[in-house]
């Protein structure tokens, strides 16, 4: 449709010509000349970008290049072919995984309710423990006090797993290769309260399907609760203090300010980590359960990770392992934007 000069020019009543408006010429100009000023962006704040670099190279090669192996899930499982030459499959490994009749099937249903119940119990009872946390360091007056607690909790996040593990490991005494070994000190002081018997603490709690979900949730939180507290407390101390002064001077103590001040002022910030922690809900890591569990726990230990690099890496089943990641990966997709979608019609705020 043919535009009239009334539509982008502006008439000048006086001498009956029309000329172009001035804001609009500068938006004009920069539209044009939009890369020329990306360019001098870069080049002026060239170290900020060269810092950059090795996490763009990061997602690049750990992120990005892997999911080409994706391909894997549609393609028959070949150890020796690359995934582009590889014959399609369609969905033949989802309906396996999916309506199969096998011991297969069977295997996928239990690795993906173990993965639902230990990221809902880590949502349920390690999400809040942070928030807890920075409570607590904000109270503490003393600011020596102060650091040695926050690096006495920082510290468990900078171990390795499997030092970690092995922490746990020895902790409850997992004997299931040494004989005549005495239970760890967290064992005794359960058989000692009475929670255990004297049984389970001998055999090693880790061989024990009951006990291993409370094991993971509290070496988790023992792991990562001080960690995670930097953000919550760091938003904690961004409060103004006139806020503190307005709370007392009407008569509020130190629960009604904790209530009614700090709060309302971090729940966006405890919105935004709740909506990225559902959204790796079901992001669990197969080296910690990996190096927890054993032939005796799959029942209550087996997450789809370890289901993918057992059939994936340990067996020869490439297409089945790539399929169940995929799934699992999905469904935390759908749980990030439906999450997302509640955080912005209750609250109004959101991730996007």
């Amino acid at each position: 449709m043919k535009g009239r000069a009334d539509d982008y020019l502006i008439l000048d009543e006086a001498t009956g010509t029309y000329h172009e408006d001035p804001e609009q010429a500068v938006r004009d100009d920069v539209e044009k000349h939009y890369w020329l000023h990306v360019g001098r962006t870069i080049v002026k704040d060239w170290r900020l970008y060269l810092m950059l670099l090795p996490t763009i190279l990061v997602f690049l090669f750990w992120r990005y290049m892997p999911m080409y192996e994706l391909l894997g899930a549609f393609k028959v499982s070949d150890m020796v072919k690359p995934v582009s030459d590889q014959l399609y499959a369609g969905f033949s490994y989802f309906r396996t995984l999916l309506t199969g009749s096998g011991s297969l099937t069977t295997e996928f249903w239990r690795a993906m309710r173990n993965t639902f119940l230990l990221s809902f119990y880590g949502l349920l009872f390690g999400f809040p423990m942070p928030i807890l946390l920075a409570l607590f360091f904000n109270e503490v007056r003393s600011n020596i006090a102060r650091s040695v607690y926050q690096v006495l909790t920082y510290l468990p996040k900078f171990m390795s797993t499997v030092v970690m593990t092995s922490l746990v490991t020895m902790l409850v005494k997992q004997s299931i290769t040494t004989l005549n070994t005495q239970p760890g000190i967290v064992s005794q002081a359960l058989q000692a309260l009475g929670l255990i018997s004297a049984d389970a603490a001998n055999a090693g709690l880790l061989n024990n399907p009951n006990f291993f979900r409370a094991i993971y949730q509290i070496s988790g939180i023992w792991e990562t609760a001080g960690y995670d507290s930097i953000v919550f407390f760091a938003a904690i101390i961004a409060i103004s203090p006139t806020s503190y002064e307005a709370a007392q001077i009407d008569g509020a103590g130190k629960w009604a300010q904790m209530r009614y001040v700090v709060l309302p002022s971090i729940l966006s910030t405890i919105v935004i980590m709740l909506i990225t922690r559902i959204g790796s809900m079901l992001s669990i890591g197969y080296e910690k359960v990996l190096l927890l569990y054993n032939s005796n726990t799959y029942v209550t230990a087996d997450v789809v990770s370890t289901f993918a690099q057992r059939y994936g890496l340990a067996g020869s089943d490439k297409g089945i392992a790539s399929a169940a990641e995929m799934m699992n990966n999905i469904v935390g997709m759908l749980l990030v934007i439906g999450a997302n979608t509640i955080a912005r019609k209750a609250s109004n705020v959101s991730l996007y």
